[in-house]
């Protein structure tokens, strides 16, 4: 989990500040804050939808192999699936509400004076 979050932290981290500058400018032609913040958190939460996706899939197929470690718990339970993922979708919208609410730092003078 601790290694989840912080992969999608320092991605989402380096996509802000790649794209600082196009986001003073759509601030400066005003953007509200929390439209920059919805921008940035779809982004990480669309890589957090296709990598649960992934991860159920492969979940589901190692799950035979791994029937001998499992005790008291069905291969494939729902249950467990659902609990797992929403934790990791909770911990990666924190993880993506930081770079997220840094980017609406950005002071759009100081963008546009570098224009």
């Amino acid at each position: 989990m601790v290694l989840a979050a912080t992969g999608l932290y320092g991605l989402l981290a380096f996509y802000v500040r790649e794209r600082t500058h196009e986001m003073g400018i759509r601030m400066a032609l005003g953007a509200r804050s929390s439209h920059v913040v919805r921008t940035v958190v779809q982004r990480g939460m669309g890589m957090v939808a296709v990598g649960l996706a992934v991860g159920a899939v492969g979940g589901i197929a190692s799950a035979q192999f791994m029937r001998s470690l499992l005790f008291d718990i069905a291969p494939t339970d729902p249950m467990t699936f659902l609990a797992s993922s929403a934790c990791l979708v909770a911990v990666a919208l924190v993880a993506c509400l930081i770079p997220a609410l840094r980017a609406t730092r950005v002071d759009p003078q100081e963008v546009l004076r570098v224009e």
